[in-house]
C-alpha cells in the first residue's frame, strides 16, 4: 500500500472537484492545457500516479486496482467525496474502476482507453513492449512508443511535454504498469457504470482501435462516443481547444 504523503497532485481552482487521471509513462503535466481552462469553472485535482513525475518517490504499483484503491484513499484523505472524473488511458482502466463502484462520482470521461489492458490491435503486444523495455531501458523503449501517441509522431509541438514526463519514470514502474495493464480485464466493470459517461478517441490512436471504444459504448448504458479525426492517442495535446470544448460541455451540461 503506498504512502499517500509521498504522492504528489496539483490542486487548483474552486468549485466542484475535477480528478485528472494521467496515463502510462506520463504525469500530471500531460494535463497543462487542460489545467489553464478547466480550473476557471472546477477545483482540478492532477495526481500524479505512484512512481511518476513527482510522486516517483512513491513505490511503483503491478495491479490497474491498486491504483484506483490510491485514489480512493487519496480522496478520502482530503474529504472529497462528489467529483467528476477524467483518466486517460491506462488512467481511463483505472478510472473504470472507480466508476464501476463509486456512486459518488457525477460523470466520468474515457479518454483514447478501453475496456482490457492487453488491447487488440496496439501497434505491438504489451509483452513486446516489456521485452523491448529490458532490452532497451526505459529512455528508448518510452521514446519509440510515446510517438505513436501523436499523429506527427516527435514532431508534434507538444511531444516534448511527454518527453519531459518520460524521462522521470524508472525501469521498474514502467514493467510494473505494463504488467498492470497486461493483467487488468474491466469488460466486466462496464454494466455496473451508471453515471453519465463520455468516451473520447482518436481516429489515428494506435494504442486503442475503433472496435475497443464501441465496447465501452455499447456496454456502458449512460455513454456517448465522440471521435476526433486526425488524431492519434494524445487527442487532448493534438487539438487541444477542441478536446477542451468537448469536456466542458459535458461537464457542465
Amino acid at each position: 500500500m503506498p504512502v499517500l504523503n509521498k504522492i504528489n497532485y496539483l490542486d487548483t481552482g474552486s468549485g466542484k472537484a475535477l480528478i485528472l487521471i494521467h496515463g502510462f509513462l506520463g504525469s500530471n503535466t500531460l494535463w497543462v492545457h487542460q489545467i489553464k481552462e478547466l480550473k476557471k469553472y472546477f477545483r482540478v485535482i492532477a495526481i500524479d500516479l505512484p512512481g511518476y513525475g513527482k510522486s516517483n518517490k512513491a513505490k511503483s504499483l503491478n495491479k490497474i486496482k491498486q491504483f484506483s484503491g490510491m485514489i480512493e484513499r487519496l480522496l478520502k484523505k482530503l474529504k472529497i467525496n462528489n467529483y467528476y472524473l477524467i483518466g486517460h488511458s491506462m488512467g481511463g482502466m483505472i478510472a473504470q474502476e472507480i466508476a464501476a463502484k463509486n456512486k459518488n462520482i457525477k460523470k466520468v470521461i474515457l479518454h483514447a482507453t478501453g475496456p482490457i489492458g492487453e488491447m487488440p490491435g496496439r501497434f505491438e503486444t504489451i509483452q513486446a513492449s516489456r521485452n523491448k523495455l529490458k532490452k532497451n531501458g526505459v529512455l528508448k523503449q518510452a521514446s519509440y512508443i510515446s510517438k505513436t501517441w501523436f499523429v506527427k509522431g516527435d514532431k508534434n509541438k507538444n511531444y516534448n511535454i511527454c518527453k519531459k514526463a518520460y524521462k522521470k519514470v524508472s525501469y521498474k514502474t514502467a514493467d510494473l504498469s505494463m504488467k498492470a495493464m497486461q493483467d487488468w480485464n474491466g469488460i466486466k466493470n462496464l454494466k455496473k457504470i451508471s453515471i453519465p459517461t463520455l468516451i473520447t478517441w482518436g481516429n489515428q490512436d494506435k494504442s486503442y482501435n475503433r472496435a475497443q471504444v464501441e465496447i465501452l459504448r455499447k456496454n456502458i448504458k449512460n455513454s456517448k462516443l465522440k471521435v476526433f479525426n486526425n488524431c492519434a492517442h494524445n487527442v487532448h495535446l493534438e487539438k487541444i481547444r477542441a478536446f477542451n470544448k468537448v469536456v466542458l460541455e459535458f461537464l457542465k451540461k
